[in-house]
C-alpha cells in the first residue's frame, strides 16, 4: 500500500527547501511521481521573496535529481480562484505548510485551507520553521469514532503500515457493555497489520479535546499526528486560527488531515 502521485506547494518562503526535501523523500519511500505547484501570488514577486519565487523551478527540478525522483513543475493560474486550477485532486497526498498571516499575501489564498475542503484528498502540513527530520516512524492518532476520524486513519494507512510506533489519543472514548470504541480501532488496525497502542482521556472538564491531545504520552515521541479526533470546524480551529496563541506555539509536529 503506497502513495503513487503526490503534490508539493511550492512558494517563494524560507520554508519552501524544508518541504520540498520532505516531499521528495516521501515521493522516493513510496516510489511516487511528485508535482511541484508555484502558488506564488503577484505580490511574492514584489517582495523580498523574489529571486527564490523567480527561480522555483529550477530549485525543484535540481533537488528532484538529487533524490532521484520523477517530477512535474506546475503553475496555478492566478487569475482563477477556482480549486481545480490547484491540481491537488489528481494526486493522492498533498504537502504543504500552516499558513501564517504575516505572508498571506504572497502564497494564493485557497492555499492550504480552502483546498483541504474542497479537493477531497488528504494532507500533510508541516509546522512554520519545520527542518527535515523522520516522519512517519512514530505517529499519534487522534481518534473519535466520527466520519472524519475513519477517514482520516484510511487515508493514512499506507504511511501508519510503515510506522515503527502507534498511539492511539482518544478523549473520552465511548462504550457500551460489549465493545470499547477505542479497542474497536486497534482491531481494525490489526487486521491491516498495525499494532496499536491506546491513550485514553477521561472528560475531567478540566481540558478540551485539543489541548488534552497535546499533554498526552502519545504526543512525547511522535513525529506525525493523525488528526481525526475532531470535526472539521475544529481541525480547521487547531490548524488554521481562532485558538490561544500558546497553544498554537506547541503546534510543532507535522499534521496529516483529511475532509
Amino acid at each position: 500500500m503506497s502513495y503513487k502521485d503526490i503534490l508539493v506547494f511550492l512558494d517563494g518562503s524560507v520554508e519552501n527547501a524544508a518541504r520540498v526535501d520532505f516531499a521528495l523523500s516521501l515521493a522516493k519511500t513510496h516510489g511516487a511521481r511528485l508535482t511541484g505547484v508555484d502558488v506564488d501570488s503577484a505580490a511574492a514577486f514584489a517582495s523580498e521573496w523574489a529571486e527564490r519565487a523567480k527561480s522555483l523551478e529550477d530549485t525543484f527540478l535540481a533537488s528532484a535529481n538529487r533524490f532521484g525522483v520523477d517530477v512535474r513543475f506546475k503553475v496555478a493560474d492566478r487569475n482563477s480562484a477556482e480549486w481545480k486550477h490547484y491540481y491537488a485532486p489528481y494526486a493522492d497526498l498533498v504537502i504543504a505548510t500552516q499558513p501564517y498571516r504575516e505572508v498571506s499575501d504572497r502564497i494564493a489564498p485557497e492555499v492550504p485551507g480552502d483546498l483541504l475542503t474542497s479537493a477531497g484528498v488528504p494532507m500533510i502540513l508541516l509546522p512554520r520553521d519545520w527542518r527535515p527530520r523522520p516522519v512517519g516512524e512514530e505517529i499519534a492518532i487522534a481518534w473519535s469514532p466520527s466520519g472524519q476520524a475513519a477517514r482520516a486513519v484510511h487515508d493514512a494507512m499506507p504511511l501508519l503500515v510503515r510506522a515503527r510506533k502507534i498511539t492511539v489519543s482518544a478523549f473520552d472514548p465511548p462504550a457500551d457493555i460489549k465493545d470499547t470504541d477505542i479497542e474497536l480501532l486497534r482491531d481494525h488496525l490489526l487486521a491491516h497489520g498495525v499494532k496499536a497502542g491506546t491513550d485514553r482521556w477521561t472528560d475531567s472538564g478540566d481540558l478540551s479535546a485539543i489541548e488534552a491531545l497535546f499533554a498526552s504520552r502519545a504526543l512525547e515521541d511522535a513525529d506525525l499526528i493523525v488528526a481525526g479526533a475532531y470535526s472539521h470546524s475544529r481541525i480547521r480551529e487547531a490548524l488554521f486560527g481562532g485558538m490561544t496563541k500558546s497553544l498554537l506555539e506547541q503546534f510543532s509536529l507535522p499534521v496529516f488531515v483529511s475532509h
